[in-house]
């Protein structure tokens, strides 16, 4: 029987022995995996801009044509979750964290431009264009082609997609453990790491706190509409929860999420056409994920946040969700442009929000499997009353 060796014990065993190696390993040795950190570093810079044009804009074009109001209803209730889910994460995060996590004094979490092995050399990839650029040419490219209805371009982009996804699952993703133990066994070399594991461990318990919180919510809401009791909603769709748990694909996961959501009362012409779909562009769990271990990250760099900073950038997230591709780790790799252009993240800060993230992505995708069929819920009432 071949045992699978998954990303996130690949990144757990990187990281347990970076914090062993970093303690004895001499500077040179430190140095290499800097230089490694540095060029792969950049070349996931080169790479961002062109997941987003490559993902965003044949999702746009998917989404324009199709089911008309059923579209319409399902994609705002999708990004009104994951807004919902955003500003929660914004809101207990930042309560929360500053009493869990110390920033002053001794225990200042250093720059690494001053306190890290440097690199041998360093070797440019600029980007084609920055991240809004590329952002703004996807929807412009996206809404065109569902205006038009252009098949050559749909075409084009459906397999500009398939080479940037082939990119991310071939190269980007199995290098990403060796970048993990790069990062660390630096920050060893620092004297940094062990309060970086201690903020994961404060982290990822607050994460999954969060994420039954909003999935309570999402059937509250969905057991009033429907007049169903929430709690025996939650138990109909555990299975989903569980498969995606394992499976750490939303995709993967779309027929027991489909199989439950319709043992809740859901249609089956709704479920048949919301679930596919929110399996999507609905990822309220990734988006709590994805804000509080940002904040986090920023605390632990001294970096102020600011409500004011956060809003665009939690509105931009759940737009950039559509992006996500379909694998492990898919979701924090769409949203790295983001916290580079909006949040000023560096090369290290993109580096432990990537573990930080990894380290409960299948608690992440769980959530939004598990919300698809509260939508799928409160979708299907509002389509019977658009009927009646």
């Amino acid at each position: 029987m071949k045992i699978k060796f998954g990303l996130l014990p690949q990144i757990v065993v990187a990281i347990i022995l970076a914090a062993l190696l970093g303690t004895i390993m001499p500077k040179d040795g430190v140095r290499i995996f800097a230089t490694f950190n540095g060029i792969f570093g950049n070349f996931l810079n080169f790479v961002v801009p062109l997941l987003i044009v490559a993902f965003i804009a044949p999702g746009i074009a998917q989404l324009g044509k199709g089911s008309g109001k059923l579209l319409g209803l399902a994609t705002f209730f999708a990004y009104f979750s994951t807004l919902i889910a955003g500003f929660f994460a914004f809101f207990v995060a930042s309560n929360v964290l500053p009493n869990l996590i110390s920033t002053s004094g001794s225990e200042k979490f250093a720059n690494p431009e001053e306190s890290l092995a440097q690199t041998f050399v360093k070797i440019d990839m600029p980007p084609l264009m920055d991240v809004m650029t590329a952002l703004l040419l996807a929807f412009i490219l996206g809404i065109g082609m569902a205006a038009i209805n252009s098949e050559v371009m749909k075409k084009f982009f459906d397999e500009f997609n398939v080479i940037i996804d082939k990119v991310i699952s071939k190269i980007i993703i199995p290098l990403l453990p060796f970048h993990i133990f790069g990062i660390f066994l630096n920050m060893t070399y620092a004297g940094q790491v062990a309060k970086i594991l201690s903020v994961f461990a404060l982290v990822f318990v607050l994460i999954i706190v969060m994420h039954l919180c909003i999935l309570v919510l999402q059937y509250v809401v969905a057991g009033a509409i429907n007049k169903k009791n929430p709690f025996y909603l939650l138990k109909t769709m555990a299975p989903a929860y569980f498969t995606a748990l394992g499976t750490q694909s939303s995709a993967a996961t779309i027929p027991v999420t489909l199989k439950q959501a319709r043992k809740t009362g859901a249609s089956e012409r709704v479920t048949g056409f919301t679930v596919p779909l929110f399996a999507t562009i609905h990822l309220s769990g990734s988006t709590i994920t994805l804000t509080t271990c940002s904040i986090a990250v920023m605390m632990l760099n001294n970096q102020a946040y600011t409500l004011t900073e956060m809003i665009p950038f939690i509105f931009m997230l759940g737009i950039v969700m559509v992006a996500a591709p379909g694998v492990p780790g898919g979701a924090v790799m769409a949203a790295t442009g983001v916290l580079q252009s909006m949040l000023g993240f560096d090369e290290t800060m993109v580096a432990l929000m990537i573990a930080l993230y990894l380290a409960q992505d299948s608690f992440g995708t769980a959530t939004n499997v598990t919300g698809d069929g509260a939508l799928s819920m409160i979708v299907d009432r509002f389509s019977q009353k658009e009927k009646a």
